[in-house]
């Protein structure tokens, strides 16, 4: 089992760097994120410029992975395909075909993207229009050797307060998204971390659904008992954060809640033996590309008590 992580939380940081260091850190495997180059949201970056990757690109990219044992686990690129508004939506659904792409040239099975969202429709009618978006982008994959895997972030407040961002986040909406969405090449981007502050038995989740588990996050959650008193479960609701309810954080593995000795374990015995790979978003490891890369360290060595590579 590989060890790798997302490399979003490094934005500033060049593709040959990057790979250098992860390799002299310790790890062997990247999850590469390509973005578009205009691209506003946090926790993004662009180490891969998808819309304008050619041939000779990849065998460039190809070359300074083996040089270093690397390995590239999935690329990644997680926006709003259900956007409301249609230019918007247009776009991210275009790159997301440009990063298709970009896997392809690169030999790359896996593509992580969220379904999204559009807070003007009901769940259910969310439900039916991602089967209508996604079952085209499936056969696009398909036809080029790529699967397409989601998140299962609800990303909270993202497109509306109170609302999810993205319709992935339950056993309950797996189910409604696996019957939309009938294929061997659509499935998911495990994380932990989201189903542990929303209830779910993230334990039970990797035993229910391990064959459409075709890549594993690793992020911890942190409880935050005060937070819990001053918000409750729907979070702070004066001048709120998307994502940050104030009563939970994201942390490096170690650092929060979950098990991972026996989230591993779990994951192995149902036969996962691919990629675990770190999602940076702790505020405590937050602030300066040192900070970043210790923190990196300190998930690495954490998960590496459990993994044999």
């Amino acid at each position: 089992m590989k060890l790798g992580y997302i490399t979003a939380c490094l934005p500033e940081m060049g593709l040959e760097e990057l790979v250098k260091w992860s390799s002299e850190a310790g790890f062997n495997a990247l999850e590469l994120a390509a973005w578009p180059v205009d691209s506003s949201r946090d926790y993004q970056a662009r180490q891969i410029d998808a819309a304008n990757f050619s041939k000779e690109d990849a065998e460039r990219v190809k070359e300074l992975f083996k040089r270093y044992e690397m390995h590239i686990s999935a690329m990644a690129y997680y926006d709003n395909n259900l956007h409301p508004d249609p230019e918007l939506r247009s776009g991210y659904i275009s790159h997301l075909r440009k990063v298709i792409d970009t896997a392809a040239l690169l030999n790359v099975e896996l593509v992580g993207t969220f379904v999204g969202s559009r807070p003007d429709k009901s769940p259910s009618e969310n439900i039916n229009e991602i089967g209508e978006v996604f079952r085209p982008l499936v056969s696009y994959a398909e036809d080029r050797g790529v699967k397409l895997m989601i998140e299962n972030c609800p990303m909270e407040s993202w497109v509306k307060f109170g609302l999810p961002g993205n319709y992935a986040y339950s056993p309950e909406l797996w189910e409604a998204l696996f019957n939309e969405i009938k294929s061997d090449s659509f499935g998911l981007n495990f994380d932990p971390s989201h189903l542990y502050w929303l209830g779910i038995d993230h334990i039970q989740a990797v035993k229910d659904y391990a064959p459409k588990i075709f890549h594993a996050h690793a992020k911890d959650t942190e409880i935050l008992e005060e937070g819990v008193y001053n918000f409750g479960i729907f979070g702070k609701q004066i001048d709120p954060t998307p994502w940050k309810s104030g009563w939970w954080r994201y942390r490096m593995p170690g650092w929060g809640e979950i098990d991972w000795q026996k989230f591993i374990s779990t994951l192995q015995e149902c036969g996962y033996d691919k990629v675990i790979s770190i999602e940076h978003e702790d505020p405590v490891w937050e602030g300066t590309e040192e900070k970043v890369k210790n923190g990196l360290k300190l998930g690495l060595k954490h998960l590496s008590q459990f993994t044999i590579k």
